[in-house]
């Protein structure tokens, strides 16, 4: 567990400048805030870098000469400092879009919390807050579109596109990379690297069918099983996929760690307060908080007996994955026919798609065999 949090700027009149820190009572010296600085300005190049500081292992973020801002993040010895830098580049974007009439202030709980638990995100977390992040949204509705774009034109292409402040374009694919939703290789004769989309996501509400198939024995008083029933497939009736849906979700639900670990428990069980009250050993402070979330975002239904007893049960769940773009073949074939893209790069695509999903399909063969 990380333990404190510092944005910090150069000011050439009054040297390094600490403009938030959590928790408040963090102490950390100007000697160890002049070595990060020095450390950085050694490389030149925005990004992090990780140091030994006395009894400090410390990851620090720099967001480049044009806006310079250093996010350090404090850890404790045993802790692998380079598994934070994707959240550390994650949340440095969350403050740049919120740092001219400093909201990101009132934020830095809130991305602590969020950054701590980066290293031990499950696949559902992680893809959440790739897709959250707007940078990371152009790059894949971008390839969507293509399937394979050199990494020079992308970059030339998010500068124009995205204006709200530092990014880095290549620790941002660097962590498409690590989660396979996107490959880079080089073909001779290209002028760059080509990235290539490998892995789409794939987001939408489910109806909670654990619960459905036996909601007495999760939980729920039978009396209440048949208006259970008629919530969940009246939503459905009315539902429509949408990407303001999802990502309202995302961000309100998913990707804050004590709403998700209410969302976790109710997957599995119809609960009364009392037993959501024992979350709080898990680190949910606020349980009312977590459940307005829910409810405001209608993924909860509350019955509520004649003793007054409130049972809190998913109305509906959410679900997301990475998938397998079948469409992207209907794009090679396209490009093929105009020529849009050459052929060279059209064929190392398939042969990046094939290396992608061989093991796959040497799995599903031999189960078939069975």
């Amino acid at each position: 567990m990380p333990i404190g949090l510092v944005i910090m700027r150069w000011d050439i009149k009054v040297s390094t400048e600490i403009l938030a820190k959590y928790p408040e009572e963090l102490i950390i010296s100007e000697e160890t805030l002049m070595q990060i600085y020095a450390a950085h300005e050694y490389t030149g190049e925005p990004g992090m870098i990780s140091l030994l500081v006395g009894p400090l292992n410390i990851a620090s973020y720099y967001t480049g000469r044009e806006k310079p801002l250093y996010i350090i993040l404090l850890l404790n010895l045993d802790e692998d400092a380079d598994a934070y830098e994707g959240g550390l580049s994650d949340i440095s974007r969350v403050i740049f879009q919120n740092y001219e009439d400093q909201a990101y202030l009132k934020m830095i709980p809130f991305l602590f919390q969020r950054l701590s638990t980066y290293p031990h995100l499950n696949e559902e977390q992680s893809i959440s807050l790739t897709y959250l992040d707007n940078i990371n949204r152009l790059i894949i509705n971008r390839l969507r579109e293509e399937g394979v774009i050199t990494k020079s034109e992308l970059k030339i292409w998010l500068k124009d596109q995205y204006r709200e402040g530092f990014f880095d374009v290549d620790a941002i694919l660097m962590e498409l990379i690590k989660k396979e939703i996107v490959k880079e290789a080089s073909v001779k004769g290209m002028p760059s690297e080509l990235i290539f989309l490998i892995n789409d996501l794939f987001m939408i509400r489910r109806p909670p069918i654990k619960l459905l198939k036996n909601p007495i024995d999760r939980g729920l008083p039978e009396k209440f099983v048949e208006e259970y029933n008629v919530a969940v497939k009246k939503f459905f009736q009315q539902y429509r996929p949408s990407e303001r849906d999802n990502l309202k979700i995302l961000e309100e639900i998913v990707a804050d760690p004590q709403v998700y670990e209410i969302l976790k428990l109710l997957r599995i069980s119809i609960v009364t307060k009392n037993v959501l009250e024992k979350l709080r050993k898990k680190g949910v402070d606020d349980i009312d908080e977590g459940l307005k979330k829910l409810w405001d975002n209608q993924m909860i239904h509350v019955f509520q007996d004649t003793k007054g007893n409130e049972y809190y049960a998913l109305l509906t769940d959410f679900y997301s994955s990475l998938i397998y773009p079948k469409y992207i073949l209907n794009i090679i074939i396209h490009q093929y026919s105009v020529k849009s893209k050459s052929d060279s790069v059209l064929i190392e695509y398939l042969n990046v798609l094939e290396d992608t999903y061989k093991p796959a399909k040497i799995i599903e063969e031999k189960i078939e065999e069975k």
